[in-house]
Parts: structure tokens; sequence; C-alpha cells
């Protein structure tokens, strides 16, 4: 079975080409990235495995989508000509609310409740609705199913995912803390549990997805207990445009004080703030550039993220009553050894110690020997978890 996985996030889309009778063999790939911003590119690894860097204007998601199918079609023509050659295209969706326990194939039902969503996720859902949209559109015929990030945390506890607000708005409207980064999380949780050595079960572990958008996650054995994001993608640590936890009150204040619209609100909450409104950068690269060079801005942007990461990875080692492990991934979490460091300075006292050179060579394990909490960098790979996914959903369907 060939799958193409879309992995559409908030200012990237990953897309991914598998052969599945081959354990899931690479055949084409690549991303979008910068999307909405001046200096967007495509990057896309050929066929022949030579990688190519396209600077073009990728104003929007659709925009982007459109451009990657026009790159597949020119790479491997067979494949997006007549659809013959792709069996199935897997979406990574963001928010599924209450509806969605699992990944699940898309149907005209599917694909409302998806873009009904978009109120708790507008910088995601819209975008993971398009990319179905336009799958359908050139491929006609192949199924398309969506495998959702809130799915992974249906086992936090009440005591983590409600509010403290009169229970009848959850109740009736659905008001809690769902989560998000899912995919992300559940893969690399059990992917340090494999280079650890042992079952999930037997370990806790707090995974850091730090990217564009960022979320920490608690898991207690093989369940995610708790995590960062709540009803949408913005509460939790601060991330590249997004403010993260703020008092409720502030957004109050905007409306009835300084008389902003609610859409005003909700563009700078999600688009204005963050890294973007601290120094005016939302690249992590961008902002350590500038920091570099002496920008104050920049300096304290950083202060803050890294400050709101150590807290939450600080109430996770409480809830959790230790800690096993501690896990970076996504663009930032990857491939930042500084930010890493800086994250991890305050936490020698659970017996932490990092070896930094392994950190500055982005190894699975930057912990020390006698270290008593591995620190951990790694790769996530969201498109084979949606790619198995896929595959899991469309063999269920038909026996």
């Amino acid at each position: 079975m060939i799958i193409l996985v879309l992995n559409s996030g908030s200012s990237t889309i990953k897309y991914k080409l598998l052969d599945q009778s081959r354990d899931y063999f690479l055949l084409t790939g690549g991303s979008a990235e910068r999307i909405g911003l001046d200096d967007a590119f495509l990057r896309h690894q050929k066929h022949d495995r030579q990688d190519e860097k396209i600077v073009r204007p990728l104003a929007d998601h659709r925009t982007a989508l459109k451009a990657i199918f026009e790159i597949l079609r020119d790479d491997v023509p067979a494949s997006l000509k007549s659809g013959a050659d792709i069996d199935a295209v897997g979406h990574r969706v963001v928010h599924g609310g209450s509806e969605f326990l699992d990944s699940t194939l898309v149907n005209e039902d599917v694909a409302k409740s998806i873009m009904d969503n978009s109120r708790f996720a507008p910088l995601h859902n819209p975008a993971n609705a398009a990319g179905i949209t336009l799958c359908e559109e050139l491929l006609p015929g192949v199924p398309n199913v969506a495998v959702f990030d809130t799915a992974l945390h249906q086992t936090v506890p009440a005591k983590a995912f409600l509010y403290g607000l009169p229970l009848e708005f959850y109740e009736k409207h659905g008001i809690r803390r769902y989560g998000f980064q899912g995919i992300s999380h559940g893969y690399v949780h059990n992917e340090a549990a494999r280079i650890i050595g042992k079952p999930p079960e037997r370990l806790r572990v707090i995974t850091c997805h730090l990217g564009n958008g960022c979320s920490i996650t608690a898991f207690d054995g093989a369940k995610s207990v708790d995590t960062s994001m709540g009803l949408t993608p913005l509460e939790g640590v601060m991330m590249a445009t997004r403010t993260g936890d703020i008092d409720p009150a502030v957004v109050l204040y905007l409306t009835k004080d300084l008389g902003l619209s609610f859409e005003e609100v909700g563009l700078l909450l999600n688009k204005k703030s963050g890294l973007l409104g601290l120094c005016g950068e939302s690249d992590m690269r961008d902002v350590l550039e500038s920091a570099g060079n002496g920008d104050e801005k920049a300096k304290t942007a950083i202060e803050i993220f890294v400050y709101r990461i150590q807290k939450y990875i600080g109430a996770y080692v409480a809830a959790l009553n230790g800690v096993d492990a501690i896990v970076f991934t996504a663009g930032i979490g990857e491939n930042s050894p500084e930010l890493r460091a800086r994250i991890l300075e305050n936490f020698g006292y659970l017996g932490l110690e990092i070896d930094e050179a392994k950190n500055k060579e982005n190894a699975a394990v930057f912990s020390t020997p006698n270290s008593e909490v591995y620190a951990m960098t790694i790769r996530t790979n969201e498109e084979l978890v949606i790619a198995r996914e896929t595959y899991r959903i469309l063999t269920r369907s038909k026996s």
C-alpha cells in the first residue's frame, strides 16, 4: 500500500510518500516552511534522494498544498496523474474534540466535524481540512484517514482536564483541556522507552515538543496524565506567535477597556504574540541569532521561553512523584543544544547530569552515565505514526 501523509502545522506542511509493503519505506517527501512569511520555501527530497530548496511565495496553506502536489507530480508522475499508485492519504488533524477518540476514515460528517472544531484550533484545523479537501479534488476515489492529535490525551484524568468553571460548561459545551501534539508525544515516548530498554509501563516520562507550537506532556507509565495545551493549542508554554498561559482577565481588559473585537483578540493571542510579540521574530533560529548580536528584546524572549518550560517540567515532576526521563523533540527541541542545556540547568536536584559533548551532537541520550534521570533528544516521526494508523484503519474497515 502506497500512503501519502500530510502533516499540516500552523506554519509548515510536511509530506511523505511511504510504501507500507516495504516497512513504510520513504519514496519521497519534504516540507513547505515559513508559510505566510516573505521568505517561504519548499524543501523536497527527490525520489533519487537529491535535496532541493525551492523559494516561492506561499501565502497560505492551500497555496502551499498546491505547490506540493505540483512537485510530486513532476517527481513521481504516475502517482499523481491518476492517483492509481496512491492507495490512501493520511492526515494529521489537530483537534478531534470529544467526537474522535481514535483515527477514522474521512466522510462528509467527519470533514464537517473537523471544521466545526476549528473554533478550538483556528491555526490548525482549517489547514488540516484544506489538505483533505484538496486531496479529494486531486485524488478522487482515494480514501482519506484522519489521525487526531487529541486522541492520546483521552487518558488524562478529570483532575487534570477540568477547569474551575461550573461543571455545566463541560457537560453542555465540552469546555475542558483536550491536549494536542499527541501524535508526536506518543511516538517519542515509545521511542524513549525503547532506547532506555524498559517497557513504557515502567517509566515516568516528560516529553517536550518544542517547535513553532510547543507543549509538554507527562506520562505515568503508558498513559498521558497531563499536558500543557488546553481547550485550544493556545494554552501552555509561550510559543512562536502564541501567548501560552495568561490571566483570562487580560481578554476582558483588551475587549472592554481597549476596545478590541473578539476577532482582533483571537488574532493577537494566536498570531501576534509569543516570541514575535516580544522581539519581532517568530522563528527561534532568528531569535537566537538576534540575541547573539546583542538584541536585548531577543534575550528576554528566550529567557521567558526557557523559564515557562522549566516551570511546566517542574510541575510535572511533582505530579508524577519523580521522573525517569525528560525528552526533547521537534524543530527547537531536536536542534538547539543551547536551549536544551538552559532548560535543564535547574534540575540538578533530581540527580540529572548533562554530557555537554553529547548534547552538542544532538545525541539521543545526552545525560551522563551517572545521571539519575535520562536527558534525551528524539527526532519525532509523526508521518510514520500517521501512515501506520492509516493502514490500520483501512485494514479494519475492510475486515
